[in-house]
């Protein structure tokens, strides 16, 4: 936040454009948090039912859900060849990356995603209400 104004200081927009580079859906172990819409919406594109689908790709972490991983860390619809597998029907957390709370805190914070996201600071225009709506849909 501007401490004159009180805008943020990416009240001029910032720019994204995914490059499906993996590098936001793979590598070190966390969490994508889903609720019970997304999973149904999930188990709609890959063709199982909404049971199948939790025993196969949810676990339960208290009383949230997340998607599993594989050993290494990567999301379990991560394909190196192919991308996500599950790009239309992705959760919020994916749709809402990088302006993710965290990432909008300080331009510091902005240039440590742009050093590991190619699209951050590339592509499409998003205006200061377009970030603070996807940042307001995040699930932390």
């Amino acid at each position: 936040m501007n401490s004159e104004t009180g805008a943020p200081w990416y009240r001029d927009g910032l720019r994204f454009t995914c490059t499906q580079c993996g590098n936001c859906c793979t590598g070190a172990p966390g969490y994508v948090w889903v609720s019970v819409e997304e999973i149904e919406r999930l188990a709609e594109r890959t063709g199982l039912s909404v049971e199948q689908f939790g025993q196969q790709y949810v676990r339960q972490v208290g009383r949230r859900y997340s998607l599993i991983e594989r050993p290494n860390g990567d999301c379990i619809f991560w394909d190196r060849a192919a991308g996500c597998t599950v790009y239309e029907a992705r959760p919020i957390q994916c749709r809402t990356w990088p302006f993710w709370t965290e990432n909008l805190e300080s331009p510091q914070d902005w240039d440590e995603v742009r050093r590991t996201c190619p699209g951050s600071g590339q592509g499409q225009w998003y205006s200061v209400e377009e970030i603070e709506a996807a940042a307001s849909r995040t699930i932390s």
